[in-house]
C-alpha cells in the first residue's frame, strides 16, 4: 500500500502546473466534452505510465540494490529542483481531425513523454516491487490533479496558488529521496524473505 499512497500523492502534488495538467485546461476549453477528455487522460496515463514503470521494474533487475538507492534518491532530488520550475504548454497544437477521446489519448500521451512525473514513475517502478500498485497510484494522482482541471477549467488555475504546490511537491520528492536512502531498499528485502 505504500507504493500506492505515495506513488497517488507524488504524481497528484508534481502535476499541478504542470504542462499535461495546462494540456487538461486548453483540451477542456477548445473540446468542451469533459468525459471524454477524461477518458483519454485515463487510457494515455496508464499507457504511458505503464510503459515508464516497466522500465523503472526492468532498471532495478539491472542494477546493485546500493548503487539502485543512490540512483533513484538523486533522481527524487532533481525532481524535486525540477518541481519548483512552472511549465509551459509549448506551441499550439491542431486539434482538430480526430476525435476528442483520440485527440486527447494521442496529445496527452506525447506531451506525457520525458516529463517529470514519467520519470517519477520510473524512479518509483525501480524502489518498489509492485508495477501495479506504482501504475495505479500515479494514474490516480494524475486523474486527482486534472479531472479538477477538465470539469473546472481554467478558473481552477486562478484560484489556486500553484506557486505553494510546487513548493510541496518538491518537499515532497525531497522527502522520497532521503527515505530512499535511509530506509531499506524494499526491492532487496523482499527478495530477502522470499523462499529460495
Amino acid at each position: 500500500m505504500e507504493a500506492l499512497i505515495l506513488s497517488t500523492a507524488v504524481v497528484a502534488l508534481a502535476e499541478m502546473g504542470d504542462k499535461t495538467q495546462l494540456l487538461s485546461f486548453v483540451l477542456a476549453a477548445r473540446l468542451k466534452r469533459r468525459v471524454p477528455i477524461m477518458l483519454g487522460i485515463l487510457f494515455a496515463t496508464l499507457a504511458n505510465h505503464f510503459l515508464a514503470g516497466s522500465v523503472g521494474a526492468w532498471l532495478a533487475t539491472l542494477v546493485a540494490p546500493g548503487t539502485l538507492r543512490w540512483i533513484v534518491a538523486i533522481s527524487f532530488f532533481a525532481f524535486g529542483a525540477w518541481a519548483l520550475v512552472p511549465d509551459k504548454l509549448e506551441g499550439e497544437r491542431d486539434l482538430r481531425g480526430a476525435g476528442v477521446f483520440l485527440t486527447t489519448l494521442v496529445a496527452f500521451f506525447l506531451v506525457e513523454m520525458g516529463d517529470k512525473t514519467q520519470l517519477a514513475t520510473v524512479a518509483l517502478a525501480a524502489r518498489y516491487d509492485s508495477l501495479t500498485l506504482v501504475v495505479l497510484g500515479t494514474t490516480l494522482g494524475m486523474m486527482l490533479a486534472n479531472v479538477p482541471a477538465v470539469w473546472i477549467g481554467a478558473t481552477l488555475a486562478h484560484r489556486v496558488n500553484m506557486q505553494a504546490l510546487r513548493w510541496v511537491a518538491a518537499g515532497l520528492f525531497v522527502v522520497l529521496g532521503i527515505l530512499t536512502l535511509i530506509v531499506p531498499d524494499v526491492r532487496a528485502s523482499a527478495g530477502a524473505v522470499a523462499p529460495r
